[in-house]
């Protein structure tokens, strides 16, 4: 053993790449709904945060400066089709970033994106009616004319129509994500309790379901039909801001524990927050461990007890299973304790 090595004794323990949550919003101070990813890091095993469209072309140069290159983390980004990126988003101030047609300008989010393709893993567009107005299908439309031309994945949030979710997966392309995918009906991938046929057709040819998990993304009800038909989703990830991180998403952790909770296959789920992302934003090495790689590992374990556990709905369920990390390791450094945003101040 080297001189002064860090010996864990995960005796008992689970040991598995930490985790990679593929829908974040970590760009703090500068977007009002970004929260900083320390808060979630070690309580949950989250060794890399992809943050999910805060940031447009107009501000990707002040991510990469002031979030990813300091951190202690894995970070990357999914680059919103919106030249400000989400800038509207707080408990008082709800103002959507596609609404305005001027803001979705292609040629300049594909400048940036090759730009900044050190960081850049996507193109983010949030078509909802809460996030577009009318404007939702011109938005959907313009993102995917920028991940086109980048040759790049699209991440496409869905609430309330216009658009409707139909029209959605039948334009989304095989690698293009569809998150908030377990979102309450209606416009969720069930109507009625019963899968959409549009939506078996899309994920046959390759369209990813992502949890996205968030403020309102997130139904038990609208999973166990999901799952109840075999539609298990590719994806978990948290979607935390400053309206989720305090619950009812919290972290990419309790969002797994929450589809365990359901009956989700151990080693489906935990490819869902692991290899699977990890290859999708082009880093497979951080979904693995590996001899002779910087390690990127956290150490679960299940501490017995029944834990509540509540979806974006207020439903609340208990799981006495649910895993609790211990230790996580991101980017070869060893992170203890948890950290709470007065820590940070």
């Amino acid at each position: 053993m080297p001189e002064g090595a860090t010996v864990i004794d995960a005796t008992g323990s689970l040991v598995t790449p930490a985790l990679t949550d593929i829908h974040t919003h970590i760009y703090w101070g500068a977007t009002a709904l970004g929260v900083r990813p320390e808060i979630a890091a070690t309580r949950s095993g989250t060794g890399t945060f992809v943050d999910a469209g805060s940031a447009g072309a107009a501000n990707i140069l002040g991510f990469r400066e002031f979030i990813h290159k300091p951190s202690p983390f894995n970070t990357l980004a999914y680059l919103n089709i919106s030249f400000p990126g989400i800038y509207g988003f707080s408990p008082k101030v709800m103002v959507g970033e596609a609404e305005n047609p001027a803001l979705l300008d292609v040629e300049t989010c594909v400048e940036a994106a090759e730009e900044f393709a050190d960081i850049i893993v996507g193109i983010k567009v949030r078509a909802g009616r809460l996030a577009a107005g009318e404007n939702g299908a011109n938005a959907l439309e313009r993102g995917l004319q920028a991940a086109e031309k980048a040759k790049l994945p699209l991440m496409c949030h869905i609430d309330l129509d216009p658009p409707h979710i139909e029209d959605i997966l039948v334009d989304l392309r095989p690698g293009d994500i569809l998150t908030h995918c377990c979102r309450p009906e209606p416009n969720a991938p069930v109507k009625e309790g019963q899968i959409r046929e549009i939506a078996w057709m899309a994920k046959e040819r390759g369209v990813l379901f992502d949890i996205g998990h968030g403020m309102g993304g997130f139904s038990f009800e609208t999973c166990r039909n999901m799952l109840r038909e075999g539609f298990v989703p590719d994806l978990i990830s948290s979607d935390i801001h400053c309206m989720s991180i305090d619950g009812p998403a919290f972290d990419a952790l309790t969002t797994l524990n929450k589809l365990l909770a359901l009956g989700v296959n151990f080693d489906k789920a935990l490819a869902a927050t692991t290899t699977t992302p990890a290859k999708i934003i082009g880093c497979p090495e951080l979904g693995r461990i590996q001899i002779g790689s910087t390690a990127n590992i956290a150490v679960f374990n299940r501490n017995g007890g029944a834990h509540s556990l509540t979806d974006a709905t207020g439903e609340t369920i208990e799981f006495d299973k649910a895993l609790r990390c211990s230790h996580l390791i991101a980017r070869g450094v060893v992170h203890t304790g948890q950290t709470s945003p007065a820590d940070l101040a």
